[in-house]
């Protein structure tokens, strides 16, 4: 194709400026930053004279923005400090952009400390545990706060210790066919389409292609809301062997197919396939058929082993050898193509150790090649050990493209061309199908969704199941662990490095949260736990191989580059005094549930039991965690540490660590706070440990605390004294309190600059905090509340009130009552769980009104009705929005008709919606 002067190609500037147009280098490349042209024209003077808008991965385009004020709440930012203006989190984010080459890193060298300091350190108290971490991480550390220094360092050695019990991924059970069975995948959630292996340095495969949107061209490969695709999601995937993605990028559809199998001669892991299926929409046949559809197809070796390029004669009727390689997990490999469509395959091969760098190299060698060639195609060169190859196939829409990888694939293996045969054309179409039907039908078994839903609604359903299925990666690398104030490294790191680690997990976001979050994780294994207990114990059992020495799992795991890339710098550290709420434990409730209610098949049981077993000690220590470090001034009481008490810059300091963010708490915190929904956290918690005690078995002190434990907490008479009003029946927080609170502009003169502060206009006293809102309905959600009482009655009118919370598309997050409803938290942070309608809170609420709607008592009546038209509102408004927009939504608007808001293609507990369709609820009441 040619290139004139006249054309735009969207590429990196700077890639053109990495790079001479001569033989590539290999180096660590940069993320996308930005367009290129081939005039050479800069991005900025480009934007000046009205060309193009802007399109940064990081910043996520105009929607991106809607859910920028809430990036540290998921990105695990300090919550004493107020988040910053979207300005410098837009320029955080461009320097994360701009950063290159950033890989796992191992142990940090720290700095040597001299006698003098160590003897005011008392370093002679310093315990062997912390020896143990000063030899593990090189050095000793600096302090500006030299007299708590000894206790301080102990703290971090254990912060970065792993706890000392026999790991979960250990088990026997984890091992052999379910290992091997689960070993490829599409792992990598960040991209459109991304496999990799199951384990830390793997062969990595992927799609790209060039998007076009009024006549410029873009690079499509990560996952971003700034690619304005106006679809793109997992339509079928059981999580395991087989998925079907579907794909609108304008004027062109892809959908991606991915098929996995272990036939005769395969080596470890099997063989895979993916089939690429491109038509044109929105155009004529004969408009698509003059223009040219660019697909990019790369393999890539983390390992840095070389790939050896394959044949360089044009495609026939039959397989073309891409690459081969060899890796030590499955020997030798072989990457084919398939086609019986016409197309053109250019190639270039790199060596790189960045990964997420991928198509920064592609941008870099087209617009070098245009600028030499004329020609929008890549080189047909490679560099010097080369251990990532890219092919650029050129197509004709429409087109249907086949490639399969062989594992075990020596170059005389007679199996080869059967094995190639069977995965691509018309036997791997005939695959696909019967994979396609087996999924539907068991979907409709597992869920037994008849007559409970409408046609309509259940292909919405199996979507969101497998979007949350097609959303589980695979990660592996250290977690940076913040250090304690006054605190730092030589080179002034204000961090350490956790133990390096994998995690296979699902993830909220493939756009915007594509990693691991504590909290999240608990609500999507109550679904996948339905649809497959084998991968939700793997899950679970990656996630409590996290928990150190104290007890603690990070709440946010940003491990590798690739889950680094997407973060910027200051959202990175992780706080070992921060919690989440333990929503794990709603899914063990349910396994544990389970073999109760004859849910599972006896080897099933067995293999439950056995993890359940295994898993007790460590919960035991990360519920003990809990209840020494979130522990109230008062016994029995709980509250999330670690908000902000002296902000002057937040209306109400926020609470990022119960996971609801800006829902107002006590205007001034201090030690005296008890937060009810900790409390039900808690309890939750104490009936796990108490159900998993009875189901084994057990028999010692500690199994005879927490059922006393479960029975303080869940005391009605105490509950209600410590949190109830009883004027409305709402539960509320408890704390130093004033209403009397605003934001107001400040001018300062001297700096010539004016700032939005807090102003307290009459002095808090220690109160109940008076929001009604989703917290005041946590003893509601776990069945706390006994079905006679008259609270049961308040609960219900609060439930079914419009101006409280109800709407037509499910409850609100924050009364219209409330002082804080729908108020800004400070200038830049916009309400975030002051009104929204969140599908994980809807469907607890849901929970409860089951229960007590089966419950014998004057109120069931009413609550079944209430669970009736809940049910109905939530499910009509995300099947009505999936279908107006193709994407499930973070949150819903509840002043705008219930329209999708917040990150979009959310598919982690919006997935939810599964559940509430089948009528299927956690196991929270005794």
């Amino acid at each position: 194709m040619w290139c004139g002067d006249e054309d735009v190609i969207l590429f990196s500037v700077n890639a053109v400026r990495r790079r001479k147009a001569t033989k590539p280098k290999p180096r660590p490349s940069p993320r996308h930053s930005g367009p290129v042209y081939p005039s050479g024209k800069s991005t900025n003077q480009t934007r000046e004279s009205g060309e193009i808008a802007g399109n940064s991965p990081m910043t996520g385009g105009s929607r991106g923005t809607t859910r920028r004020p809430s990036a540290a709440s998921r990105s695990g930012g300090d919550p004493s400090s107020s988040a910053p203006d979207p300005d410098a989190r837009r320029a955080a984010a461009a320097a994360a952009a701009r950063r290159s080459g950033r890989g796992d890193h191992g142990p940090l060298r720290l700095m040597t400390v001299s006698a003098r300091t160590l003897l005011l350190l008392g370093i002679a108290s310093v315990t062997l545990l912390s020896l143990a971490f000063l030899a593990y991480t090189g050095g000793w550390w600096q302090a500006e706060a030299e007299s708590e220094g000894a206790a301080a360092l102990r703290r971090m050695a254990r912060s970065v210790t792993p706890l000392d019990a026999p790991r979960m991924m250990d088990l026997p059970q984890f091992q052999g066919d379910h290992k091997e069975s689960l070993y490829w995948g599409t792992y990598r959630p960040n991209v459109y389409l991304g496999i990799r292996a199951r384990t830390p340095l793997s062969l990595i495969a992927g799609l790209m292609w060039i998007g076009v949107k009024n006549g410029q061209y873009f690079i499509r490969h990560v996952c971003q809301d700034s690619d304005e695709l106006s679809k793109y999601g997992w339509a079928d995937h059981n999580g395991r062997d087989y998925g079907r993605q579907e794909l609108t990028d304008h004027g062109l559809h892809l959908t991606t197919s991915f098929l996995k199998e272990k036939g005769d001669g395969s080596g470890y892991g099997g063989d895979w396939a993916v089939r690429l299926d491109a038509k044109n929409v929105g155009s004529s046949l004969s408009e698509a058929q003059e223009s040219t559809t660019h697909l990019f197809f790369y393999i890539a070796d983390e390992a840095g082993k070389l790939i050896t390029m394959g044949s360089h004669e044009p495609p026939s009727r039959g397989p073309v050898l891409l690459a081969s390689g060899s890796h030590e997990e499955i020997s030798d490999w072989e990457l084919y193509l398939r086609s019986e469509d016409n197309l053109e395959i250019h190639r270039a091969g790199f060596q790189t150790i960045s990964m997420h760098n991928l198509s920064d190299l592609v941008q870099h060698a087209l617009v070098t090649n245009a600028r030499q060639s004329g020609n929008l195609n890549l080189p047909d060169m490679t560099e010097d050990s080369s251990n990532a190859m890219i092919y650029q196939i050129s197509i004709k829409l429409p087109a249907k493209i086949d490639i399969v990888f062989l594992s075990g694939a020596g170059s005389k293996n007679p199996m080869t061309a059967e094995r190639i045969n069977r995965l691509t054309g018309p036997m791997l179409s005939t695959r696909l199908e019967s994979k396609q039907k087996e999924f539907e039908e068991r979907y409709d078994q597992i869920f037994n969704l008849n007559n409970k839903i409408v046609s309509k609604e259940l292909s919405v359903g199996r979507a969101a199941l497998s979007s949350l299925l097609g959303g589980i990666g695979y990660f592996y690398g250290q977690s940076k662990i913040a250090l304690p104030k006054g605190f730092s490294q030589k080179n002034g790191d204000k961090y350490i490095p956790y133990w390096p680690a994998a995690l296979y997990t699902a993830v909220p976001s493939r756009s915007f949260f594509p990693r691991g979050f504590l909290w999240d994780e608990g609500f999507h294994q109550l679904v996948i736990c339905r649809w497959d207990a084998h991968i939700s114990m793997d899950i679970i059992g990656h996630w409590l191989d996290l928990i150190n020495a104290d007890g603690w799992i990070p709440r946010e795991q940003i491990l590798g580059a690739e889950a680094l890339s997407k973060v910027p710098e200051e959202f990175v550290l992780q706080y070992p005094s921060n919690g989440n709420p333990p929503t794990l434990f709603l899914a063990l409730r349910d396994l544990a549930s389970g073999i109760h209610a004859h849910q599972f098949s006896d080897e099933e049981a067995q293999k439950i039991s056995t993890f359940l077993k295994r898993a007790y000690v460590r919960l035991n220590s990360w519920f003990q965690w809990f209840n020494s470090t979130q522990s109230g001034k008062y016994e029995g009481t709980f509250f999330w540490h670690g908000r902000d008490n002296v902000t002057t810059r937040e209306l109400n300091p926020k609470t990022l660590t119960s996971g609801l963010d800006d829902y107002p708490r006590a205007s001034h915190p201090n030690d005296e706070e008890r937060h009810v929904d900790l409390r039900c956290w808690m309890l939750l918690a104490t009936n796990c440990m108490r159900s998993i005690a009875g189901f084994l078995k057990m028999d010692s002190s500690l199994e005879k605390d927490y059922y006393k434990l479960s029975d303080q907490l869940s005391d009605f008479e105490t509950l209600n004294k410590m949190h109830l009003d009883d004027k409305t029946g709402a539960y509320f927080d408890y704390g130093n309190h004033t209403e009397k609170v605003r934001l107001r502009w400040y001018e300062d003169k001297e700096a010539m600059k004016r700032e939005l502060l807090r102003e307290t206009l009459e002095a808090p006293q220690l109160q109940l905090v008076p929001h009604v809102g989703y917290v005041s309905l946590f003893p509601f959600m776990m069945g706390a509340i006994p079905p006679e009482s008259w609270v049961l009655e308040k609960q219900l009118d609060l439930i079914s009130n419009s101006s409280v919370l109800w709407t037509d598309y499910g409850l609100r997050s924050l009364s219209r009552t409330s002082s804080m409803y729908m108020k800004r938290n400070t200038e830049h942070d916009a309400p975030y769980w002051r009104g929204a309608i969140w599908i994980n809170m809807n469907y607890m609420i849901l929970s409860g009104l089951h229960h007590y709607a089966h419950e014998d008592g004057p109120y069931s009546v009413r609550a079944g009705e209430l669970y009736d038209e809940l049910r109905s509102n939530l499910i009509r408004n995300i099947v009505g929005n999936y279908q107006e927009t193709g994407f499930f939504w973070e949150n819903y608007d509840q002043k705008n008709r219930g329209k999708g808001k917040g990150a979009r293609s959310f598919t982690g507990w919006t997935s939810l919606v599964v559940l509430i369709m089948a009528e299927s609820y956690p196991s929270l009441h005794r």
